[in-house]
């Protein structure tokens, strides 16, 4: 009998979900049963990917849960609800990585024991999810405290194969890197909608047409480190500015790798549990803002996707 990555037993009946952990179709529903389930399998390894990433209330987004988890207001008094309706006003919610996404995009996209580069590292789940499957990822992330936290639980988790971290700005650091990656592989910062630090470098933190600039330049080296007939992805989503307006964050990641020679390969809708958003759509369409539920995985194909 053959036995799954947590050591249950796999049922040998061809489907889709036998071949390919979650079908492959252009949208994936993280509120479904299965992906909760597997969710959950990974969680219990003890992964904690907030851990170092501190709490940074005055612009945060939804976990991967849907859980509100910030307000750009500066009134203390405001009340923020999780879906059970109970006050996590004072409770430091912090976006995290969704490890079946990570699981999925590595089975889908990268060959056997491939090397994978994340230049937006953050948390710990997308680095532990690559050497747990027996990749081999390299992160790099601005803040030494938020790599300490990763590699204190990557060598609780996987002390054998523990991922590779850089401590710096990417934008810098992969002009020192003199090797080339399977898989690039990153979720970047949606603009100001978390700010991670006041480091010089960290893109939440820096003016539009700043991280525009910085963006593309950060992109552009990525294309430069990956293999020929090779694959990158980037999770993003549009957000809104201060007057309620659209940032096309999609827009211009597609733009981006497109200048700078990778194709455009697959569009995937990362549809995110409803949850509180359910209470938020009364309130925004006063002014006609629909309520956000999902992200965007985009892929993008260096040279012959046949190769």
């Amino acid at each position: 009998m053959n036995i799954d990555l947590f050591g249950n037993p796999v049922i040998e009946k061809y489907n889709l979900k036998s071949d390919f952990i979650i079908p492959p179709f252009s949208i994936l529903d993280t509120a479904s049963g299965d992906w909760q389930n597997r969710k959950e399998k990974w969680k219990s390894l003890g992964i904690k990917s907030e851990v170092g990433r501190g709490n940074n209330n005055n612009n945060q987004r939804m976990t991967s849960d849907g859980k509100r988890i910030g307000s750009k207001s500066k009134k203390t008094s405001t009340i923020r609800l999780e879906s059970t309706g109970k006050d996590i006003t004072k409770k430091p919610y912090i976006s995290i990585f969704d490890p079946v996404l990570c699981e999925i995009m590595y089975k889908w996209f990268v060959p056997k024991n491939g090397s994978i580069l994340d230049p937006f590292a953050g948390g710990s789940v997308r680095g532990i999810v690559a050497n747990y499957l027996d990749y081999n990822y390299t992160g790099i992330d601005l803040r030494d405290e938020q790599i300490s936290s990763n590699m204190g639980q990557a060598m609780e988790i996987i002390p054998t194969n523990p991922p590779i971290y850089h401590v710096g700005d990417s934008n810098k650091t992969m002009n020192t890197i003199d090797r080339k990656y399977d898989f690039i592989f990153t979720c970047p910062p949606y603009y100001d909608l978390e700010v991670y630090s006041d480091y010089e470098g960290d893109l939440s933190n820096m003016t539009h047409e700043h991280f525009n600039n910085t963006y593309e330049s950060i992109i552009k080296k990525s294309c430069l480190l990956l293999k020929d007939n090779r694959y990158a992805c980037f999770v993003v989503g549009n957000v809104r500015d201060k007057h309620g307006y659209m940032r096309d964050l999609v827009g211009l990641t597609i733009r981006c790798f497109e200048k700078h020679g990778l194709k455009f390969y697959n569009d995937i809708i990362l549809k995110q549990p409803v949850a509180s958003a359910s209470m938020r759509a009364k309130s925004n369409m006063k002014y006609k803002k629909i309520v956000k539920i999902h992200q965007n995985v985009l892929v993008f194909c260096k040279g012959n996707p046949k190769r």
